[in-house]
């Protein structure tokens, strides 16, 4: 593993824990700072998409961090 890969998996690491804890705005910081790495890091720009959403409609006090889909 290269040091920019290790550099790319602390950011992603970093900034999907502040996504588990509904920390939104840092979370997407922290992935965009991932895609500075890398910008074709796929899973760092699905994060920020799934985030933006949780923004603008927050899921429930049950949410365990997994995504639902509501349309295919």
């Amino acid at each position: 593993m290269t040091e920019q890969q290790m550099e790319l998996l602390k950011r992603y690491n970093e900034a999907l824990q502040l996504y588990k804890n509904r920390q939104w705005q840092d979370a997407i910081n922290g992935f965009k700072k991932a895609l500075e790495i890398d910008p074709e890091d796929g899973p760092s720009k699905l994060y920020i998409q799934r985030s933006e959403e949780y923004m603008a409609n927050p899921p429930g006090d049950d949410w365990d961090g997994v995504f639902v889909m509501k349309t295919k």
